[in-house]
């Protein structure tokens, strides 16, 4: 492995108290990511002409992908959502863990035949945005289909992210970030179903895993949430690179650009303690950088 020195850029100083849910769309070349903590929103940013658009919350948003017509799939608080852009509607489509009160929605992301993963946790935001303990792993893996029906497929979760497929489709990734592990499960693409659990990386010396994606070689990007830095992972889940970022806690990645070749990170400025915001004050904004590798746009919603 090696640290790995690449000019990182501000894009927006948009100083999200909890930066999340980037994705590229290609035809509109634009990059979408939100801010969780309520009052929440999403943001839409059109890199080349710099114009910016916001549109504001009062329940949490925490996910985001996009549909075929334009509108926007949306992971929420208590469940899944559709975002019109236009009008600017937020409409609940489907509830989850109604028998679970205490949790609520985090990462989420759609695979190759459009499918939504999207998981839960126990909640650990209060009211403006204060720390809440996590003292169980109550979280759930749902796979979300276009009928809207959820089915659960992994359980005792403590907090949900980084869902991604690899190139050929057949491993998944996904993340709890409290554990620190990033797993790996064989996928059936075809059945939508996952088997075959396996540690892919564990290690603790860099923050905590949260968000990530995939590039062309195959090799997993992972935000550090308290880690100051993205890793780049190979597919036997060995540390390939480390790229130190201006931000305590990095929540996010995706590529995007012209050519998927820039990679864009979210990150967040709720609590982190005063001396790291003097060193760093664009903590909270989105960053970008060249990682020298290009990648995919993620997947629409087929609903």
């Amino acid at each position: 492995m090696n640290v790995t020195e690449i000019p990182v850029t501000c894009l927006v100083d948009s100083r999200d108290k909890l930066g999340e849910g980037c994705f590229w769309d290609a035809d509109a070349q634009c990059l979408w990511w939100l801010d969780a903590i309520v009052p929440s929103a999403i943001h839409r940013l059109h890199v080349a002409s710099g114009a910016y658009r916001r549109w504001q919350f009062d329940e949490m948003v925490t996910a985001m992908a996009k549909r075929t017509d334009g509108t926007l799939v949306v992971g929420s608080f208590k469940g899944v959502n559709f975002f019109n852009p236009e009008t600017g509607a937020l409409t609940p489509w489907t509830r989850l863990d109604s028998d679970k009160p205490f949790n609520r929605g985090n990462d989420g992301a759609c695979d190759a035949r459009g499918r939504l993963w999207f998981g839960t946790m126990m909640n650990n935001v209060g009211t403006y945005g204060a720390d809440m303990p996590i003292t169980a792993s109550t979280g759930t893996l749902y796979r979300i289909d276009v009928d809207g029906t959820a089915t659960a497929m992994e359980q005792n979760i403590g907090v949900s992210n980084g869902p991604c497929w690899s190139p050929d489709n057949k491993t998944f990734y996904f993340t709890d970030s409290m554990a620190q592990i990033i797993w790996a499960y064989d996928f059936d693409l075809d059945a939508g179903t996952i088997s075959n659990r396996r540690v892919l990386n564990g290690t603790k010396d860099y923050g905590y895993p949260d968000g990530a994606t995939v590039d062309r070689d195959g090799f997993i990007w992972s935000a550090r949430w308290e880690g100051s830095c993205v890793l780049r992972i190979d597919p036997k889940g060995r540390i390939d690179r480390i790229i130190p970022m201006p931000a305590k806690r990095v929540t996010n990645v995706c590529f995007g650009g012209s050519k998927l070749d820039t990679l864009y990170v979210t990150t967040s400025r709720l609590h982190v303690p005063e001396d790291h915001l003097r060193r760093h004050s664009l903590q909270g904004g989105l960053f970008c950088f060249d990682p020298g590798v290009s990648g995919f746009e993620k997947h629409a919603f087929a609903g």
